[in-house]
């Protein structure tokens, strides 16, 4: 970092440190508050939100309720930044009082096999608190992220993931380092519930669309067979709760292209099903459907060239999670 960057840099870990003082019940509240406000002010991503509520709950719930979960997914939203201020503070005995842990056999079993773990998760709840709670139980992960462009906040946002152990891994031409972490016996960290470029992803459904959804994890787990595991970390009134699935059975037909889609699928239906436990926790307000199957009548070209000026005009804004996602998604507005 250059001496202006370092200024800002500190500037950053005051303000945080400050935060920090205050107890996380007001923060959270806060932030409920913030999520309020922006969800009568914001109309763009207010009306996504609702649009994909009602395309998944439209003949489960009514318009009013489906209003009601829009409204809550953006005070969810608005107090992860706020939960940032938590992680240096954690410790192993916050386990199970504070963050209520089930399954954690699932993950004891996978790590046995010695093959080390792709852990499944996705942008459900308290995201950005489990590498954290992982770290806390003994087995620190590798999460894959994209670097910011403000460095200062790139280098701020990497060390609180990397408070209580584990590292990050670029997601530019990550596949290499993936491979050397599971070899070695690591925990991979793979969010799976983005919008993928269409040749980089497969269609499965989700919610009952067709989802364009990243190969890679698919690809992963059937050139190394590491076990997948299903972990994801809610919100549960003034507590956390999570959770790791049992591991997905891989899929292996000898049909590369039928197993990749078969298994993406599979990982789809997980994260599906934590999403309709929560569905005021998932992130609502991303374009999850906007790569869509090209029919034969309409040409390729023009919609590859919109496709792709909208996937790196969001891009900032999802696939860096947590305060990063915030801070990006108000310079949005």
């Amino acid at each position: 970092m250059n001496s202006t960057e370092k200024i800002i840099y500190r500037i950053i870990t005051i303000f945080f440190n400050l935060l920090g003082l205050i107890p996380l019940t007001w923060l959270r509240k806060l932030g409920c508050l913030i999520g309020r406000l922006f969800f009568l002010i914001d109309k763009r991503h207010r009306n996504i939100a609702i649009e994909n509520l009602t395309h998944a709950f439209g003949r489960e719930k009514n318009s009013g309720e489906i209003r009601n979960i829009a409204c809550k997914v953006f005070e969810n939203l608005m107090q992860t930044p706020f939960e940032l201020t938590l992680i240096p503070k954690l410790q192993r005995k916050d386990l199970g009082s504070l963050i209520t842990v089930e399954g954690v056999h699932h993950l004891q079993a996978a790590y046995q096999k010695g093959r080390g773990i792709l852990c499944l998760g996705a942008h459900v709840g308290s995201w950005e608190l489990l590498p954290a709670a992982l770290s806390l139980l003994g087995y620190p992960p590798e999460s894959i992220a994209r670097p910011l462009d403000f460095k200062p906040l790139d280098i701020f946002i990497s060390e609180l993931r990397t408070w209580h152990g584990g590292d990050i891994i670029p997601k530019k031409s990550s596949m290499r380092r993936i491979l050397k972490s599971l070899k070695q016996g690591r925990l991979v960290g793979v969010l799976l519930d983005q919008n993928a470029h269409r040749y980089d992803g497969v269609f499965v459904d989700y919610f009952g669309r067709p989802a364009s959804t990243t190969k890679g994890l698919a690809l992963l787990a059937l050139k190394t067979e590491a076990p997948i595991v299903p972990i994801f970390l809610v919100r549960d009134g003034s507590h956390y709760k999570m959770w790791c699935a049992p591991e997905v059975p891989l899929t292996r037909t000898g049909d590369k292209s039928k197993d990749i889609e078969a298994n993406t699928q599979l990982y789809t239906k997980m994260i599906e099903s934590a999403v309709r436990r929560y569905p005021d926790q998932w992130f609502w307000l991303h374009r999850r459907w906007r790569t869509r199957p090209i029919s034969r009548s309409r040409g390729v070209s023009g919609e590859q060239r919109a496709e792709s000026r909208e996937q790196r005009a969001e891009s900032k804004c999802i696939t860096c999670c947590g305060l990063t996602s915030c801070l990006l998604y108000l310079k949005h507005l």
